[in-house]
């Protein structure tokens, strides 16, 4: 005759059959966890947020992050450049875009956009331009999802501003990505920066100081 021990061993009845897997394991999962999915670390956020959400491709996701943790640092990899000479600091003040053509302007003016906290709207503006470059479309997908969770996500601290008008043609465009998802965006923010920015920059002290004495390494230097 088997022991209570071995009685309880041996039960495994059709009643314990139709009883659900134990959850013994997932006991800090909410109840709306899929029992099959693997377990994650949870995310420190206390509010939902896009970083937290499940994702069919968590190793994509977990490198978008790293990207715009990266990203929210200090940059000092600016775009490699020879130091301006006079003549072309003094092209600056003649258009907005001989500014923008020179990428020793492109670095001052950057420079000039991060002490009044708008740095993102040049760095979306070159990720554009560096999106219009490529030619491989399953890059292309990879950089415009970058994009828009590192620019036009409203949940990303580097939020740039856009009208609702071309927030919705992201939007569509998003769900089969280009090399010209963002060019309505990219030429807002371009007129955004030449308007508001830009006639700042011409009055600030680090472009009179370029004037005055050249450029400093800070400005030249990559």
């Amino acid at each position: 005759m088997p022991t209570p021990h071995e009685a309880e061993k041996q039960h495994t009845g059709p009643e314990e059959a139709d009883q659900p897997p134990s959850m013994s394991r997932h006991d800090a999962a909410p109840p709306a966890a899929v029992p099959a999915a693997p377990s994650r670390n949870p995310c420190a956020c206390s509010h939902a947020c896009v970083c937290c959400a499940p994702s069919p491709n968590e190793e994509r996701r977990r490198a978008w992050r790293a990207s715009r943790e990266t990203k929210l640092q200090p940059l000092p990899s600016c775009e490699a450049c020879a130091a301006p000479s006079p003549e072309e600091v003094r092209s600056w003040a003649q258009s907005f875009d001989k500014l923008m053509r020179s990428p020793a302007g492109r670095n001052v003016f950057r420079e000039f956009l991060r002490t009044e906290y708008s740095e993102e709207n040049m760095l979306f503006w070159l990720a554009c331009e560096e999106l219009k470059a490529e030619a491989n479309q399953h890059v292309v997908d990879e950089k415009a999802r970058l994009i828009y969770e590192d620019y036009v996500s409203i949940l990303s601290p580097k939020e740039v501003s856009l009208d609702s008008r071309v927030r919705e043609g992201i939007n569509k465009r998003m769900q089969e990505p280009s090399a010209h998802t963002f060019d309505d965006a990219q030429l807002q923010i371009y007129t955004l920066m030449h308007r508001d920015s830009y006639p700042r920059f011409l009055s600030s002290p680090v472009y009179r100081a370029l004037l005055l004495h050249g450029p400093t390494p800070s400005s030249s230097e990559a």
